[in-house]
């Protein structure tokens, strides 16, 4: 009987062992985002300014990610003329792409992007941009891991993009919606991440575009009760960055971000002000959102905003 009853418990242990290993893989974890923000802010990246050395570092870096993650990332290159000189710079977008399995709604597509450039040196200083936009990046890099694990699983297709020269006028952006990698009526929302990394003691998360097709509203309230989290929705300001360019092509959009600080384009916005336990909180959130849209039924035609 004791033998049977010790049997017994090894066996239970067994069971919770394996939730709590299967739970583990299955969320996106704290170590993995720090180490991306480590790597983007750090001195010898000299601010990610876009056509340096130091861009192409960084280019590499996604690609590699990317790569491991089990993509076959593309390099979107462009030239645009610097604000500063009107010289030109040659930078790049990294993408890859997740086909959905539905035999209808793979064709339709669902993109994640964030910028992974910023302002460079100014005066002898490094501008790291720790929260704009390494925190975005970051989260970038980890739901398109958790994603690719679940393509099996993905209605519609999923387009991944870090999108270069954001800080320089939406550069990126706009190349890719005027020279798309994927048709672009078949993009049904585009959701970007720019400055994630501050999520306050009300766990605010402000969202820009929820108008922009039917139900946003509810849907992200809904996932949101799961993270405690409490969304500031906007339905009909769409807001700034990189999802802009999509949305004057009348694509439906999400802006995401945790709200402007002190240190906003100062040397001063390091990676040691960031809320990483917000940020992994966001990150397995907004997964969340993107396996909603991509797995949804409901139509996502686009809604203008005045």
């Amino acid at each position: 009987m004791a033998e049977s009853l010790r049997a017994m418990q090894k066996f239970f242990l067994l069971l919770i062992f394996l939730s709590l290993y299967g739970n583990a893989q299955n969320t996106i974890q704290k170590a993995a985002l720090k180490k991306h923000v480590a790597f983007l802010t750090a001195d010898s990246l000299q601010g990610r300014f876009p056509g340096t050395r130091q861009d192409n570092l960084v280019q590499n870096y996604i690609m590699g990610e990317l790569k491991t993650a089990g993509y076959q990332p593309i390099l979107q290159t462009f030239d645009f003329a610097s604000r500063k000189d009107s010289t030109t710079i040659t930078t790049a977008n990294v993408l890859g792409i997740l086909a959905g399995t539905d035999p209808v709604l793979k064709k339709e597509v669902i993109v994640l992007g964030a910028h992974y450039d910023h302002l460079g040196i100014k005066n002898g200083k490094i501008y790291p941009g720790a929260d704009d936009n390494a925190s975005g990046v970051s989260v970038l890099l980890e739901i398109a891991k958790r994603l690719k694990q679940q393509d099996a699983n993905l209605k519609r297709s999923v387009l991944i993009i870090a999108f270069g020269a954001e800080e320089q006028g939406l550069k990126g952006s706009d190349f890719f919606v005027n020279n798309p990698l994927v048709p672009l009526d078949a993009i049904q929302v585009m959701l970007n991440m720019d400055m994630l990394g501050r999520l306050n003691k009300q766990k605010h998360l402000y969202i820009n575009g929820a108008g922009t097709f039917r139900k946003g509203n509810k849907m992200l309230r809904k996932l949101a009760k799961n993270y405690d989290l409490n969304p500031v929705i906007h339905l009909g300001s769409v807001g700034g960055s990189d999802h802009v360019s999509f949305y004057e092509r009348e694509i439906s959009v999400l802006g995401l971000h945790t709200g402007a600080h002190e240190q906003y384009h100062l040397p001063s916005d390091t990676k040691s002000l960031l809320n990483f336990d917000g940020l992994q909180m966001l990150s397995n959130y907004i997964y969340q959102v993107v396996l909603q849209l991509a797995n949804t039924e409901q139509n996502l035609a686009f809604i203008a905003q005045d």
